[in-house]
């Protein structure tokens, strides 16, 4: 009965405008990388559902990307040269947990020739929770240990996430 109505409650969010959204776009050595992050609220949690083009490629059948896929605590995707994306902050962790149970950590994408689909369902944080905040890929996979941010190599996407107008 409880896969029945969290299913149901799923898609009945799919069949409504998102909460809110995040718009990616890659830093200027990847400027054809983008897409959306969009947060659908239920009473189960937050439906996230990404679409990414663009990503980084690699050749060869074990060269396969996989990318660190995180909410950071941020209020903007400028930066400075070092860093294009600095003030996208560190990982959403309010909770001051450990990596990887900060609120912002999420599933990895895995990339299928440049482009990544995922949906998840989460209940770490509410999409009121993180308006304002930023959605940042990473170039490198999260080793889901390292302390604090799980290895994942330079900011390559962001996106501020804002509220859905209705």
């Amino acid at each position: 009965m409880y896969l029945k109505s969290n299913k149901g409650n799923i898609y009945s969010a799919l069949r409504r405008l998102p909460d809110a959204v995040a718009v990616l776009m890659g830093r200027e050595e990847n400027i054809a990388l983008h897409g959306t992050v969009k947060f659908y609220q239920t009473s189960s949690g937050v439906f996230v559902v990404a679409d990414v083009s663009g990503l980084p490629r690699s050749n060869g059948a074990c060269n396969s990307r996989i990318f660190a896929f995180h909410i950071h605590d941020g209020q903007g995707c400028d930066g400075n040269e070092a860093d294009p994306f600095a003030n996208a902050g560190s990982h959403y962790n309010p909770d001051g947990c450990p990596h990887p149970y900060h609120r912002g950590d999420m599933p990895p994408l895995f990339s299928a020739g440049g482009r990544a689909l995922l949906a998840f369902l989460t209940d770490r944080f509410t999409a009121d929770e993180i308006l304002g905040k930023t959605v940042i890929i990473h170039d490198s996979p999260d080793d889901f240990t390292t302390q604090p941010g799980g290895n994942a190599g330079n900011k390559i996407a962001c996106g501020t996430i804002s509220k859905v107008m209705r």
